[in-house]
């Protein structure tokens, strides 16, 4: 071993002078970035790119911490590890940034026109584009920040519209006039998955049309009076008895004064409402349907910010939808045709984007068949080709996937992929290709842009720009999402591969959880319970965040997190700093020499390298099961408890002795082990890794952990033996600590033991003198037990440690009787609330269990107490 970088250790770790230190050396040194390599065999994450608007989130964090440990664990193994980063223009979010952008300086897109506004959108990418990948460096992600891709790139861009291209000409694209989902607020189409739905408490309102050529009034009910503007007929279901005589009839429809048929359809409910209908075609996708059996005419109201239009009357025109309906039923109540208004709770669908109630639209729109694109995406999931984590989002894929509709891919938008269609000026010809037409001035291209999906659902290929990189690093590996984009990208990925790569587009797909606060709210802006990872990164360090969202995150379960949850990690790296300073400081009195890394071993050296290997198998089990948070325990178990609480400590007395040779001996091994020990530790934490293998020797420049080979098990010296007789002495040792407590010994007074045993041998009586601060150890298998003395019983043997000389024993038990009477009284309060049925039905149900919990605690507690007393009074 060379010599080390030990001159000046700090006590205490911070990460602020070590994480912009070492990401430049990484950058700087070329760490992760990947070429085509031949003899490796490549191992590759596409990320989900961000949006362009987007800013760090909690979720972030998770997701990139995973695909970060996933990547490092790879590239440290000997695979060709590429992780490709990038971001994605988000349609419809980028372009209604831009718009405030510019409306906030008094300027209208629609003034300015398309090509204007596009340079703004451009000029908005390059100022606030890159923020959150910027804020992803400091999270320590080893993306390859040199294969970079933006959805909107040249070469990106142009196999998007070679893709629609492709597409069209197989006859998988159309044309055509459907009901879709409608952004006012964007005025925009929108895809089903697009749409949240919220419980409204709205109203009912029944409105009453006459019945022409009678004095009759046929009633309909309603949650949107204001559509009644453009209503084309009636419908009444064909069995019901009530409205036989009206069918074919004809009613005036009020305020609109147009003659409307009465129809039957077996569609209409005849418990609902009134059982009759209004039937308006134009802004209801089931009203749509009835209208094309029966020929209705279909009557657009609605401008697409939906303001009414010129197809209601006059004084109804120009008005905002909501101002329309409160007019619309002013004027229907001076009429009298309000039979009565009900409260009603219902569904309304609102955009995701704009955040406003959506409206069924009738609009001609750009559409993607989907069944036969569905089915070999549906195969190569049920063959087990791609593996979902967890498994049960296999069912919510199948299921979308089995019931897929065609899809509206175009999007009246101007920032994104504009459709490459073009239709000629006279003759109406049209003209799809990835080039426009030659005599492009005699061509109109279509206005509208591509839905982001239809662009991003290419990006596990088209993030690599040559059939050389596509045929070396295509199918990737792993794919790290939130199951929330399952339908919106995660499926879309998978049809696209096998139509245009006719493979499949990664093998794994991890899906996170969802963050949540402490009380199992998701975490939000407005709730204001939304922390900001950079604020949390200076507070705590960028590894104790990572540490502690994946020690909290079990696969498949919503995280709840905390700020001050971070402790977890906080502390966890402190306790490997302080471990890796005392090993390191005791370097400079102590020569190392690898020579001696396999001489001078002992039990305690035989423990924990079996340990190591054990747990070296245990983690390598968990990361190929993408059990990633029981990796985290695992590493958690090993690095605390088995190294710095027990090795570290077991191995002073030697460290401290006078054979220089076996000083040195056990120094190396110990620095050895915390070596290997950092390398599984680095992917989770990289940064004091980093910092601790570099201060362990002088590195050659250039040189990492982080393309340090990675420790491989090696089962031989995994050692059942040495590890249950580690057990054991841990097991006496912690028993003759907890008399120390439970027994108020102060820790310099030291204590004699006596140990009833026929397994305890002479080797192990050093380490328990030393680790439990005991004096001299009696060892005898037909021992008996000294008078007042307190007592542990084992499997293997009883341990007595007498008090006489060590405290007060009449202070003692006066001492304990107090306590055991107090915790008396506390426990009758906690039994009577218990046994009281009005707390237990009305207390909300974490109260009750944590009062139960409280009353377990104390009758343990009591019962302790006692047994202590017995033995003080024996």
């Amino acid at each position: 071993m060379t010599e080390n970088k030990t001159t000046d250790i700090p006590k205490a770790y911070d990460p602020s002078s070590v994480e912009d230190k070492w990401y430049k050396y990484w950058l700087d040194n070329k760490i992760f970035h990947s070429e085509i390599d031949e003899t490796k065999e490549p191992y590759v994450i596409p990320i989900p790119p961000p949006n362009i608007t987007g800013m760090l989130t909690m979720g972030h964090i998770l997701n990139n911490t995973i695909q970060d440990i996933l990547i490092r664990t790879k590239r440290m193994q000997g695979y060709n590890a590429c992780w490709v980063p990038g971001t994605d223009h988000a349609s419809i979010a980028t372009e209604t940034k831009v718009t405030k952008f510019l409306e906030e300086q008094g300027i209208s897109k629609y003034e300015i026109g398309r090509d204007e506004f596009l340079k703004h959108c451009w000029k908005w990418k390059e100022q606030y584009g890159g923020i959150i990948i910027q804020q992803l460096k400091k999270l320590g992600v080893s993306c390859d920040w040199e294969r970079e891709r933006f959805t909107m790139d040249d070469d990106y861009y142009r196999e998007v519209i070679k893709a629609f291209v492709q597409l069209y000409k197989d006859g998988k694209i159309y044309r055509g006039y459907r009901m879709v989902n409608w952004d006012p607020a964007s005025r925009s189409a929108i895809s089903d998955e697009e749409v949240l739905y919220r419980e409204v408490n709205g109203k009912l309102w029944y409105l009453r049309y006459p019945v022409i050529g009678t004095d009759r009034h046929l009633v309909v009910a309603t949650t949107r009076p204001e559509t009644m503007l453009g209503d084309t007929g009636v419908a009444v279901n064909p069995d019901d008895e009530r409205y036989k005589d009206v069918i074919g009839k004809k009613v005036l429809l009020p305020l609109a004064e147009r003659e409307i048929p009465v129809f039957a359809d077996d569609y209409v409910d005849m418990e609902f409402g009134t059982g009759a209908v209004k039937v308006t075609p134009a802004h209801d996708v089931n009203d749509y349907e009835m209208g094309q059996r029966h020929n209705l005419k279909v009557i657009n109201i609605f401008n697409d910010d939906a303001s009414t239009n010129e197809n209601v009357p006059e004084e109804f025109q120009g008005m905002d939808r909501f101002e329309v309906r409160k007019k619309v039923v002013q004027k229907l109540e001076e009429l009298g045709l309000i039979e009565k208004i009900e409260d009603y709770t219902h569904k309304v669908g609102y955009s995701e984007r704009g955040g406003v109630p959506i409206e069924p639209y009738l609009s001609e729109q750009w559409f993607m068949k989907m069944d036969e694109l569905a089915k070999p995406a549906l195969e190569v999931v049920k063959e087990g080709k791609i593996n979902f984590y967890p498994e049960h989002w296999k069912k919510t894929y199948f299921h979308w996937m089995e019931n897929i509709k065609d899809w509206c891919i175009s999007r009246q938008l101007w920032w994104g992929h504009r459709i490459p269609v073009w239709y000629h000026k006279e003759t109406g010809e049209v003209y799809c290709d990835v080039e426009p037409p030659k005599d492009i001035e005699n061509w109109q291209q279509d206005e509208d842009v591509l839905d982001t999906w239809a662009s991003s659902w290419l990006w596990a290929h088209a993030i690599f720009r040559t059939k050389e990189e596509q045929d070396y690093y295509y199918p990737t590996s792993t794919l790290v999402t939130g199951p929330d984009i399952i339908f919106f990208w995660v499926a879309r990925m998978i049809m696209a591969g096998m139509y245009f790569k006719k493979d499949i587009p990664f093998h794994d797909v991890y899906f996170t959880s969802i963050i949540r606060d402490v009380k199992g709210r998701k975490m939000s802006k407005s709730l204001g319970n939304s922390p900001d990872p950079l604020e949390v990164i200076k507070d705590y360090g960028a590894d104790a965040l990572r540490f502690t969202i994946i020690y909290l995150a079990p696969l498949g379960q919503d995280v709840l997190f905390s700020v001050d949850k971070c402790e977890i990690g906080r502390n966890f790296a402190n306790k490997i700093w302080n471990a890796g300073r005392f090993l390191l400081m005791n370097s400079k009195e102590i020569s190392l020499n690898k020579s001696l890394t396999n001489k001078h071993i002992d039990f305690a050296d035989e423990w924990i390298i079996s340990r190591f290997n054990r747990t070296l198998k245990q983690l390598n089990e968990a990361m190929d099961n993408f059990e990633i948070n029981n990796a985290t325990k695992i590493i958690y178990s090993f690095v605390w408890n088995d190294f710095c609480d027990w090795y570290v400590e077991l191995i002073k007395n030697r460290l401290y002795g006078d054979d220089e040779e076996v000083k040195a001996a056990v120094l190396t091994r110990a620095i050895s082990i915390f070596e290997n020990m950092l390398k599984i530790v680095h992917p989770f934490m990289p940064f004091i890794t980093e910092e601790l293998y570099q201060l362990i020797e002088e590195r050659k420049p250039g040189e990492s952990i982080s393309t340090a080979s990675y420790p491989e098990v090696d089962e031989s010296l995994i050692n059942t033996s040495a590890e249950d007789e580690m057990q054991f002495v841990q097991e006496i040792i912690t028993a003759i600590r907890n008399i120390r407590g439970e027994m108020n010994i102060p820790p310099s007074k030291p204590v004699n033991a006596f140990i009833k045993s026929s397994e305890v041998k002479q080797h192990q009586i050093e380490y328990i003198k030393k680790l439990a601060r005991v004096e001299s150890v009696t060892v005898d298998a037909n021992l008996q037990k000294p008078k007042a003395s307190a007592s542990a019983v084992m499997k293997e043997c009883e341990i007595y440690i007498p008090l006489e000389g060590l405290i007060d024993l009449d202070l003692e038990r006066q001492r304990i009787e107090k306590e055991i009477k107090r915790l008396e009284g506390s426990l009758a309060g906690i039994e009577k609330k218990l046994s009281n049925e009005k707390f237990i039905n009305n207390a909300p149900p974490e109260v009750v269990e944590r009062e139960k919990a409280k009353q377990k605690d104390w009758k343990e507690n009591i019962i302790k107490l006692k047994e202590i007393l017995i033995n003080l009074n024996q």
